[in-house]
């Protein structure tokens, strides 16, 4: 019996991704590059507590100019949580991976900015499975602040404050970039940072806060 993936080398684990048994040089390989793994998977959680993001060169971080500070995201808690659960529950619908995530962020906010200059203009991705995860983020997006204007009576969540929170999360899943072609790691990672986790969405790495 050999590797379902290489056809050589003897198998050693059952793969889920490809529904057989495959050797553990083409998991290490093949991983999340040509194989769709399961996030439950355990071998993916193992390799997860010893993942290698791509490097990122700070000065070539899109959308420098927003400011995303610490107040911002401590004021604004709710929403952005509401954000990243909503983003997961689309791609997750979407069958997508972390590069439509990121696509779809950068999506998300060129059409923020122009509201602040007063044009709006809604920009679509290319890519049709961004352009699915940016119609369910606007949809929610609306009715979130209809039901918080409800709520409190007024207004309360700001253009610029959406545009500061797209730009936080667009920061995170650059840090989260394993560089793999069906790379999930900024998916897991909202997944853990669901309200019935102990980590928070704001906790990351340095290089999320900044202007």
């Amino acid at each position: 019996m050999a590797c379902a993936i290489c056809k050589t080398r003897r198998p050693r684990r059952q793969c889920p991704g490809v529904h057989g048994d495959i050797c553990t040089i083409c998991c290490g390989t093949e991983r999340e590059v040509t194989v769709s793994c399961p996030l439950d998977c355990e071998f993916l959680r193992d390799a997860r507590k010893h993942e290698k993001f791509a490097p990122i060169d700070a000065e070539q971080v899109p959308n420098r100019d927003i400011r995303v500070s610490e107040d911002l995201i401590d004021s604004h808690q709710e929403l952005l949580e509401f954000l990243g659960r909503t983003l997961l529950a689309a791609a997750v619908d979407a069958g997508a991976v972390d590069s439509d995530l990121r696509d779809a962020l950068a999506a998300l906010i060129r059409t923020a900015r122009t509201l602040q200059s007063g044009i709006y203009y809604q920009t679509v991705p290319d890519n049709a499975v961004a352009a699915r995860i940016c119609r369910a983020v606007d949809q929610a997006l609306g009715q979130f602040r209809q039901a918080e204007a409800e709520r409190l009576g007024m207004a309360k969540t700001r253009d610029a404050d959406v545009l500061g929170l797209f730009v936080f999360l667009e920061r995170l899943a650059l840090d989260r970039n394993n560089g793999r072609p069906r790379g999930r790691s900024f998916l897991d990672l909202l997944r853990g940072l669901q309200p019935d986790s102990a980590t928070r969405v704001s906790d990351s790495s340095p290089l999320v806060l900044g202007g």
